[in-house]
C-alpha cells in the first residue's frame, strides 16, 4: 500500500488483453509442483510462489515482461503474464476507486463509518474507504464480493493472489483491531485456496509469523523492506519466499549497495513509484 499508483483504478479497469493460461498454474514457466513447498506442505492444490526468480510489479498497466522475468503481478482486471508465474493483486481491505458506488449502495454496512455515518477513508489514499472488519457479518460481506475477484482471478489462469492493505486497522484511528483483519484474512485466503490460488500477505512486518501460522498465507509482497529495515520480519516468517518492491524516488544509495546486502531478500527488484508500463518516460526496472 505504500507506493501503490493512484492511476492504478482508471488504468487497470481496461486490463490488459493479453493471452492468459487454461487453468490455474498451467502457464507457469517455473515449478510444477502443485500445492508443494519447502516446509512439506503437499496437495493443497495450488502452486506455491517458487523460492527464486526475477519478479516483476505490474500494477500501473500490464505489459510484455523482459525475457529474464519468471514471475509477474498484475491487477485483478488483467490477464497473467503467459509463461511466468502470475500473482493477481486484489484490494482485500480498503476499497478501489472506481467500486466506491457499488460498495457504498449494495453493501453499505460493509463500509468503515465514523461517529458521524460518514465513510472513513485511507489518510494517503482519500479515494479508498476502509472496510468493516469489526464484525462476522460485515466480513462476510468483504468475503461475498472479493470472492467474485478471487474467482476471476482462478479462472484467468493465474497461480496465486496477494490481498493489500492488510494493515488497514493502523489507519483506522482505533475503529478496527489487528485480530478482525487477521478474521478476514484467513476467510479470503481459504476461498483463494479453493480456487487454486497461493495466498499471499502484503507488507504487515509486525505479525512476525501469524500470518502465516494463524491465517494461512503462503508468501509475502513487501513494499521497500530493505528501505525501512523490515526484511528480517518477512525471511524469518517466509524464507525465501518474499517479494520486495524498492521504488527508486526512495532509494538513497545506489542500486548496487541494495544488491550487495546481505539482508535483501533474493527477490528484490527496484520500480518507479508509479509502476508505469514498459516505454513511458518514468518507467524503472532493475532487479539483482
Amino acid at each position: 500500500m505504500r507506493a501503490r499508483s493512484l492511476v492504478l483504478g482508471s488504468v487497470l479497469v481496461v486490463g490488459a488483453l493479453l493471452l492468459s493460461g487454461c487453468a490455474a498454474g498451467a502457464g507457469s514457466g517455473v515449478g510444477s509442483d502443485a500445492g508443494s513447498d519447502a516446509d512439506g506442505d503437499v496437495g493443497h492444490g495450488y502452486t506455491n510462489l517458487p523460492t527464486s526468480g526475477i519478479p516483476d510489479y505490474q500494477l500501473g498497466g500490464a505489459y510484455r515482461p523482459a525475457d529474464d522475468v519468471t514471475i509477474v503481478e498484475r491487477d485483478s482486471t488483467a490477464h497473467p503474464a503467459s509463461g511466468r508465474y502470475s500473482i493477481c493483486y486484489v484490494n482485500g481491505f480498503q476499497t478501489q476507486p472506481e467500486d466506491a458506488a457499488m460498495w457504498k449502495e449494495r453493501y453499505p454496512d460493509a463500509i468503515l463509518r465514523n461517529d458521524d455515518g460518514k465513510p472513513v477513508s485511507d489518510p494517503g489514499w482519500p479515494d479508498e474507504m476502509l472496510l468493516d472488519t469489526s464484525s462476522a457479518s460485515a466480513r462476510a460481506s468483504i468475503v461475498h464480493v472479493l470472492t467474485r475477484s478471487i474467482t476471476r482471478c482462478g479462472d484467468r489462469g493465474f497461480d496465486a493472489v496477494e490481498f493489500d492493505n492488510l494493515d488497514s486497522w493502523t489507519r483506522s484511528h482505533g475503529a478496527l483491531t489487528r485480530a478482525g483483519n487477521l478474521a478476514l484474512a484467513k476467510s479470503l485466503v481459504d476461498v483463494a485456496h479453493e480456487h487454486g490460488l497461493a495466498a499471499g500477505q502484503k507488507n504487515t512486518p509486525q505479525l512476525g509469523s501469524a500470518g502465516k501460522r494463524d491465517t494461512g498465507f503462503d508468501f509475502v509482497v513487501a513494499e521497500e523492506c530493505m528501505t525501512y529495515d523490515e526484511c528480517g520480519a518477512y525471511t524469518k516468517a517466509y524464507g525465501q519466499r518474499v517479494i520486495d518492491v524498492e521504488y527508486s524516488d526512495d532509494s538513497d544509495g545506489p542500486w548496487s549497495d541494495v544488491c550487495a546486502s546481505d539482508s535483501r531478500p533474493a527477490m528484490t527488484i527496484l520500480r518507479d513509484r508509479d509502476l508505469v508500463a514498459r516505454g513511458s518516460e518514468a518507467y524503472v526496472f532493475e532487479h539483482c
